[in-house]
Parts: C-alpha cells; sequence; structure tokens
C-alpha cells in the first residue's frame, strides 16, 4: 500500500473500503436464491476483513482498509425438492448460505458509513477553500 500522506487518503480508503463490503453484499443477494445438487458446492455468504493502517509518518492517520474477503462457514439448508433440475439422487438440493435480511442491515451499513465519509471530506474541502479565501 501507499503512503497516507492527508486526511484525503484515509476518506478514499475508507470509501474503497465501504465500497468492496457493498461489493459483497451485492453477490451474497445475487447468489441468496441458488441451489446445489451438494453441500460443498453451495454459495456461502462472503465478508470483507477490515483493518486499521496507520501512517508511518506518526501523525495521527489511520484508515480502514480490506484485509481479505472470507467465506463464512455456514452451512447450506437441505431442502427436499425432487422436482429440481439440481436434485440429488434422494431429491434434495442445498439452498445457498445466506441471509438476506442480514445483508440487508450490512447494505444499509455500508452505505450509510460509505455517506458519511463522504459528507466528511466535502465539508473538510469546503472549510479548506474558505481559509484559503480568507487569506485573500
Amino acid at each position: 500500500m501507499t503512503e497516507i500522506r492527508n486526511v484525503f487518503d484515509v476518506g478514499a480508503r475508507a470509501m474503497a473500503a465501504q465500497m468492496v463490503r457493498m461489493n459483497t453484499v451485492a453477490s451474497n443477494l445475487a447468489n441468496a436464491s441458488t441451489v446445489s445438487t451438494n453441500p460443498e458446492d453451495a454459495f456461502r455468504a462472503l465478508r470483507p476483513v477490515f483493518e486499521t493502517e496507520f501512517s508511518r509518518a506518526n501523525d495521527g492517520l489511520s484508515t480502514a482498509t480490506v484485509q481479505e474477503v472470507v467465506m463464512l462457514d455456514r452451512e447450506p439448508a437441505k431442502q427436499f425438492r425432487p422436482d429440481h433440475p439440481a436434485a440429488d439422487a434422494d431429491g434434495f438440493v442445498y439452498a445457498a448460505a445466506v441471509n438476506t435480511e442480514e445483508e440487508m442491515v450490512e447494505m444499509v451499513e455500508a452505505s450509510r458509513q460509505y455517506q458519511n465519509t463522504l459528507e466528511t471530506m466535502s465539508t473538510l474541502r469546503t472549510l479548506m477553500a474558505r481559509t484559503l479565501q480568507m487569506g485573500q
């Protein structure tokens, strides 16, 4: 990663981390209704793992970045659907291990975090511009 130089780097990285979070939520929701023939192939929800990154300049700046995206350790639901083309020999399919209500909460929270960071950066930019105008 490149060095954190200023507060705008902090905001940009925080927003990028929330975008990764939103993308994983979108992937989870898109795959929520999928089924598989066996439990090993069933889709499992994804989550980003965040870590705090500190500035090397020891100036107090830090931000959140995504370290990795992991698959949640949840078992898929076994459903008896003998008429489904993906059913196994016993008539079972395995539904994706995704909780749509939980995903919606994740989506709202990630969206709000992104919006809050964007508003903070916008306010900071406005204050800096006003400070420059005062010096003229």
